[in-house]
């Protein structure tokens, strides 16, 4: 079984490339509206209410999703934790993240400000031209600024303090979650932030691989 969790301010619209090439049966979890000042390991437990107690196969998260995929992981310690453009614990968040935190711009700039600037977005997820963009955009259009808001002071001030282990799958070009000095376990060449969908081939291979293991 693979449990798949999208990215911030995205759908299952990002696997719309990689489900049909799971060898195996998928189960999406979607994202659910944060309550008044919930904390990441409550709404971790709300989301992994649809994931039953003794749950085995993969849990697979993209970018923000990973972040709560290691939280799930603490709750069903059964499934094996997949990151995909995500980072294994809060240390690893990269410099640019930690300047943001540290100034606050993230209160004055919510990420729907994107909608403004799609092209600034497209660079720095690292989306290609064509369909591709197409779909960032309509993402972009579709975010919800109660969930972004949260989802993003969440990242930043996350607590990953005896958080499990996972397994991290990063692309080279990844501007939001680059590659730093921390081993990564498997990095795809060319692999933007969006690599979910524009290598999904490779992911694909990944995953069947490691879930023919558990």
């Amino acid at each position: 079984m693979f449990y798949l969790i999208p990215g911030l301010g995205a759908d299952e619209r990002v696997f719309q490339r990689l489900q049909p090439l799971l060898r195996g049966e998928t189960c999406l979890l979607p994202w659910l509206t944060p309550e008044p000042d919930e904390s990441l390991p409550h709404y971790a437990a709300r989301m992994a209410a649809d994931i039953p107690a003794d749950a085995t196969g993969l849990l697979v998260g993209v970018s923000f999703g990973g972040v709560v995929a290691l939280e799930i992981s603490r709750l069903r310690p059964g499934l094996r934790t997949v990151l995909i453009s995500s980072i294994p614990d809060a240390s690893c968040l990269p410099p640019l993240l930690k300047l943001v935190r540290a100034s606050g711009l993230y209160r004055v700039f919510p990420p729907q400000w994107l909608k403004l600037f799609p092209r600034a977005g497209q660079w720095y997820f690292g989306v290609q031209n064509g369909a591709e963009y197409r779909m960032f955009k309509q993402i972009l259009r579709d975010m919800e600024p109660r969930y972004t808001r949260w989802a993003v002071a969440s990242l930043l001030h996350w607590d990953s303090t005896h958080v499990g282990r996972s397994i991290q799958i990063l692309g080279t070009h990844d501007r939001v979650f680059p590659p730093g000095p921390t081993p990564v376990e498997y990095l795809i060449p060319g692999g933007g932030h969006f690599m979910v969908y524009s290598h999904a081939k490779e992911i694909s291979r990944i995953l069947n691989k490691l879930a023919a293991e558990v």
